[in-house]
């Protein structure tokens, strides 16, 4: 169904060759929008054949880049963080007054500042998808810090609804502490936990053969990040004014467990899981049928087990 608020809107989508962009590309053309690609690298196959494509690059933008900017209606910046503060200044003097400007940036504090130093006659939404691109928005949390509000901007967050996306609008500094809880942090448990992994030096196929539920969903959600862009997950830890914290919260609550496991009494580790269960709030229960849930499926991958259901082959066989 298309949205007849954003039909016939010409939209740029620089780095819509992306996974964020193709994404972003694709709930526009849902919504019945025009729509051109502009990348410095090649588009996937199935995005040309969907709407027109501009090899360009929005930091260095020739005559006929310009040109295709002042035409715009929208523009969405899918890039990284550098190259959306170093574009916007000359980026917003080539759109035309009331056209929206949209980045995807992961940390809003800089985009937001550089939205307000120099999109003053725009409108402007600072968007996250709050999941990989290819879960698609069913059901799944986009924060958008709208800088400057109007029509188009509602438009566009309503098309995010209507695709199934949760719209959460946040402030730029809110968005990036609790973003600092929700990557920062959970990214960093997952790759120290990955760095001590190849610390122990323990072979894979001996954790499959003995994994539990709790190891197999750690190892799964390390295989996902470590398969990731470093660009983005660096982004995530370096740039977010609030993730150098988390990340401090972290080692302090693993020195914390540490030193109650090697010097700590039986009341000193409850102490532990107590603090931590309040953390939950009121919500435990519900957090725990979630985990109830992913244990259901998180079993070692099949070549794992036949490894080491071959490897005990030998002590089965009865003389």
């Amino acid at each position: 169904m298309r949205d007849s608020a954003l039909q016939g809107e010409r939209c740029v989508v620089v780095g819509g060759a992306g996974a964020v962009g193709g994404l972003v590309m694709d709930l526009l053309l849902g919504a019945g929008t025009d729509v051109v690609v502009v990348d410095v690298a090649a588009p996937p196959a199935e995005a040309a054949q969907l709407c027109a494509y501009m090899r360009g690059d929005v930091c260095a933008m020739d005559a006929r880049l310009v040109a295709e900017m002042r035409r715009a209606d929208i523009v969405v910046l899918a890039v990284p963080e550098g190259v959306a503060l170093a574009a916007v200044p000359a980026l917003a003097r080539q759109l035309r007054p009331g056209a929206l400007l949209v980045d995807t940036l992961s940390v809003k504090t800089g985009i937001v500042a550089t939205l307000g130093a120099h999109a003053a006659h725009l409108e402007a939404v600072s968007l996250n998808p709050m999941f990989a691109p290819a879960l698609g928005f069913d059901g799944r949390a986009v924060a958008a810090v709208v800088v400057r509000d109007g029509p188009r901007s509602r438009a566009l967050l309503d098309a995010v609804g209507r695709r199934g996306g949760r719209v959460a609008e946040v402030g730029a500094d809110e968005h990036d502490r609790v973003v600092a809880v929700t990557q920062a942090l959970t990214h960093a448990a997952v790759l120290a936990f990955g760095l001590a992994l190849d610390e122990l030096d323990v072979d894979v196929e001996d954790l499959g053969a003995l994994a539990t539920p709790p190891h197999v969903t750690l190892l799964g959600l390390l295989a996902r990040i470590t398969s990731g862009g470093p660009e983005t997950y660096r982004d995530v830890q370096a740039r977010n004014p609030h993730a150098h914290r988390a990340r401090t919260a972290l080692a302090a609550g693993i020195a914390t467990l540490a030193d109650a496991a090697d010097h700590g009494t039986g009341a000193d580790f409850a102490a532990i899981l107590d603090r931590a269960h309040e953390s939950l709030g009121p919500h435990c229960d519900a957090y725990a049928r979630v985990c109830e849930e992913l244990f259901v499926v998180a079993r070692p991958p099949a070549p794992l087990l036949a490894h080491h259901e071959s490897s005990l082959e030998p002590f089965r066989k009865v003389d």
